[in-house]
């Protein structure tokens, strides 16, 4: 199994210019054999709370058409996160791509301050994946600073927990303790994947980083580099790679 955590620079609120970067990282991941690419919070957009709904996506909208393309061309995975309108209500959201020409959405359910001005919560997108007879669950940023979350992934017997953030210099110490935690509490590989560039006017920590399920640290990224950090179990050990864009 070869996953890989995106690390992006967004351009804010330029959905071509960021796609565009999915397409050249999801090219590159393709080089290297990944089944699964995962990339930051809102991904597509750059996070954004009062221009959200301006630049909402829909599940079946046309600009998915490209990813969906890469998705059954090359057999992987692609999580991408966007806004998200489902039936008139606007969502923190991200989809699956999968290789069967199929698109599932997850929606963020732990809200941060702010957000449900914009945003709605919910439970009901939730869903999880296989790869290699691994189940696989999502998390959106916030989702993290709620131990409920992992708990319930760990009820549903979750082997690799994969979180999209959006965190800053100030709160990724924070992240990197509460991820490691959970990865060692919940016997779950953990895979975090972050912007490195700024967004919403706020600059972003970057060092995406993949815990295994003991609460190692196997691999992390630095604070500035956009590119891929990838990671593949040989005979249940992990071993990572980085690829600097």
């Amino acid at each position: 199994m070869i996953l890989a955590a995106a690390q992006t620079k967004p351009t804010r609120g330029d959905i071509e210019a960021n796609l565009l970067d999915h397409y050249r990282l999801i090219e590159l991941a393709v080089q290297n054999r990944v089944q699964l690419i995962a990339f930051p919070e809102m991904s597509i957009t750059g996070y954004e709370r009062e221009n959200a709904q301006q630049l909402a996506f829909k599940k079946d909208d046309s600009r998915l058409d490209y990813l969906r393309q890469l998705a059954v061309e090359n057999n992987i995975i692609i999580v991408a996160g966007a806004p998200i309108e489902i039936e008139t209500k606007l969502f923190i959201g991200e989809f699956i791509i999968t290789p069967d020409n199929s698109v599932a959405v997850y929606t963020k359910q732990f809200l941060h301050e702010g957000e449900d001005e914009f945003f709605q919560s919910s439970f009901d997108y939730n869903p999880m994946i296989t790869i290699e007879d691994k189940k696989i669950s999502f998390a959106i940023c916030a989702d993290i600073d709620n131990p409920l979350h992992s708990e319930n992934a760990c009820k549903k017997e979750t082997d690799i927990y994969i979180a999209s953030i959006f965190f800053t210099p100030n709160g990724i110490p924070n992240a990197y303790r509460d991820l490691q935690s959970y990865a060692q509490k919940h016997k779950m590989n953990v895979l975090m994947s972050n912007f490195a560039g700024e967004s919403w006017g706020y600059p972003s920590a970057g060092q995406s980083a993949f815990w295994n399920n003991k609460g190692e640290l196997i691999a992390q990224m630095n604070d500035s580099d956009s590119g891929l950090l990838l990671i593949e179990n040989k005979n249940d050990n992990w071993i990572s790679k980085i690829i600097k864009k």
